[in-house]
């Protein structure tokens, strides 16, 4: 494992290959799954704040959901996400016209409509964090319709912290990112500290 601040990354984060192949895996991850995408407490404010700038970037199913059902909800769990169309894609996720799904949020900050990229959790994707008292758990979510991102991300030897710089320092900040990576290309990880 390895330890960075108050999170301890899977070691996987640092040896596993993944580079997005958007052309194979079309954006699966977008509507795959039982829920939509994890939402932070912050998050679930922004949203609401900003349904006015990312309408014109969204789809009239996606903008009916969130009619519905709000601009975010709580899921089985207990647990903030996005809202879903019928129960399969995110509200916020909207298909091209080659059948990919992209996501209407990050459509509306590349246009500077909004300063919300998207939600962290799919910012950070293939990494899910869990949050306890004292530490952040920072884990791969092996999943098999990304299969297409690992044989990129082998092909062009790409490790996860390395293709994930950008949604790491955006959660964690520049020093933390530096110092992961610091540590992982020193190899000083792998065991647990002494308590």
């Amino acid at each position: 494992m390895i330890i960075v601040g108050d999170a301890i990354i899977s070691d996987d984060i640092a040896e596993r290959a993944f580079v997005c192949d958007l052309v194979r895996c079309k954006g699966a991850c977008c509507e795959e799954g039982d829920y939509g995408a994890p939402l932070t407490d912050d998050e679930i404010l922004t949203l609401e704040d900003i349904q006015d700038d990312i309408a014109p970037y969204l789809s009239p199913e996606g903008l009916a959901a969130l009619e519905e059902q709000g601009a975010w909800v709580v899921d089985d769990e207990g647990d903030f996400s996005t809202p879903t169309i019928a129960g399969r894609a995110c509200a916020y996720a909207v298909y091209e016209v080659n059948g990919t799904l992209k996501c209407g949020i990050e459509q509306a900050w590349k246009a500077g409509a909004t300063d919300f990229q998207k939600p962290i959790s799919c910012h950070l994707y293939p990494i899910r964090v869990t949050k306890y008292d004292h530490y952040s758990a920072l884990n791969y979510h092996q999943w098999d319709i990304c299969s297409p991102a690992c044989s990129l991300g082998a092909q062009l030897q790409v490790p996860i912290y390395k293709f994930l710089a950008g949604a790491l320092t955006r959660a964690y900040g520049e020093a933390w990112y530096q110092e992961l990576c610091q540590t992982i290309e020193m190899g000083d990880y792998g065991t647990a500290p002494q308590a």
